[in-house]
């Protein structure tokens, strides 16, 4: 157990964290994760340690938990400069841009060059219209017939989505409407966007003949991850009558993502959810009853070694959470904080509660727990969920940014 000595990641004496040196070795990945979103240690966390990945051991892009189509905005801002704070609310998805610490970490990124990338499927998990939309421009210039028939035939069967979109759980309304819908409209919405998905990786070396290769490498993985997206939301309506195990789509996606970035840069830092990063399948009885593999799970059957998580754990303190307002629009909330821990023995959370902040290398020290608190529940996890842990003693919400 090494005792770190801050969180602040504007502070650049990285000493403290030079046991991750040892820990990250030759890995292309490192996995970051959270036990709970919007939570202000857990961003000053890994904002920190992807200054010293990035300033110390070379890693060059920045991925988040966030929409993939989303996040080309966020890169061409990194690049290209532009509009902050639009940046912060439309190309961060989950509202997970609209803080303090974010609008504090992109600047960063911007001035050492390091790129970034979303991992997720788009419209916050509930709508593919993303990813379709981000692939038009390229098809004005190399594919206009095509370009105008989607805009006529495929764009319009979205138009079941809610208009207000302001709410912070909007994915909610939208997912309900698309299981409202009758099952041809469906079964037709996922044939177009798989017949579009086609085309464009048909068309590859057609669009590249006439465009820049990196738009168009980039518009067919949104294409791929529209694809992905409408399977995710195929699969709800399917819930109730399965009869077989449920299958993680959405995680899956994500790690297809991550793949698909490692052909294009050396090392990668991945920021989410410890739910997602951990090297072993999520099980969390009674809300998730299957064992449903994780990104961290998929990582770890492609790249071994060259993967490295880090996960999260907390003693206690203050969650920033949500409730839907009863009497309130569709996909509104009202945001309350909860006040948490100590917590159980069984939980990695409680054994590692010796020193305020500190980082334990699992491989070396492996502590004896069978759960992790993720946010203010206890999730069952294997000995080999994280090869490493850092622990915090108190939490406090994000620093929202006015009006988010």
């Amino acid at each position: 157990m090494h005792p770190l000595r801050t969180l602040d990641p504007a502070d650049e004496d990285f000493s403290d964290l030079e046991p991750l040196r040892e820990i990250v070795g030759d890995a292309r990945v490192v996995a970051i994760g959270e036990s709970a979103h919007r939570t202000h240690e857990f961003y000053d966390l890994r904002h920190r340690l992807t200054r010293f990945l990035v300033r110390e051991l070379g890693f060059g892009a920045f991925v988040m938990e966030s929409g993939f189509a989303e996040g080309l905005a966020v890169n061409s801002w990194i690049s290209d400069g532009g509009d902050l704070d639009a940046v912060l609310e439309h190309g961060i998805t989950y509202h997970f841009g609209r803080c303090e610490e974010m609008r504090e970490h992109l600047p960063w990124l911007r001035e050492h060059g390091v790129r970034f990338y979303g991992m997720d499927i788009s419209g916050y998990s509930a709508s593919a219209v993303p990813a379709i939309e981000a692939c038009l421009p390229l098809l004005d210039e190399v594919d206009p017939a095509y370009a105008k028939v989607v805009r006529e035939t495929l764009l319009p069967l979205f138009d079941y989505l809610p208009t207000d979109r302001t709410g912070r759980a909007w994915a909610a309304p939208a997912l309900q409407a698309y299981m409202a819908l009758g099952s041809d409209l469906r079964y037709e919405i996922t044939a177009r966007i798989g017949s579009f998905a086609e085309r464009l990786h048909t068309m590859r070396v057609d669009y590249a003949a006439s465009a820049d290769r990196d738009r168009v490498e980039l518009a067919l993985h949104c294409a791929t991850m529209a694809r992905h997206t409408d399977a995710f939301c195929a699969a709800m309506p399917e819930g109730a009558t399965r009869t077989y195990p449920g299958a993680n789509i959405r995680d899956f996606a994500m790690a297809e993502t991550v793949e698909w970035i490692l052909k294009r840069e050396s090392r990668i830092v991945i920021t989410a959810h410890n739910g997602h990063v951990q090297r072993c399948p999520l099980w969390a009885p009674p809300v998730i009853n299957d064992r449903l593999t994780t990104v961290g799970h998929q990582l770890t059957h492609v790249l071994g070694d060259e993967l490295v998580v880090i996960g999260s754990a907390f003693g206690g303190g203050t969650l920033e959470l949500y409730r839907p307002l009863l009497d309130g629009p569709p996909g509104h909330v009202e945001v309350f904080n909860e006040t948490v821990g100590p917590f159980e023995p069984s939980t990695v959370d409680a054994a590692l509660g010796g020193l305020p902040l500190s980082l334990t290398d699992l491989r070396r020290e492996p502590v004896a727990a069978t759960h992790i608190m993720n946010g203010a529940a206890a999730h069952p996890i294997e000995p080999n969920a994280f090869d490493a842990v850092v622990y915090i003693d108190s939490v406090t919400p994000w620093h929202r940014l006015p009006g988010a």
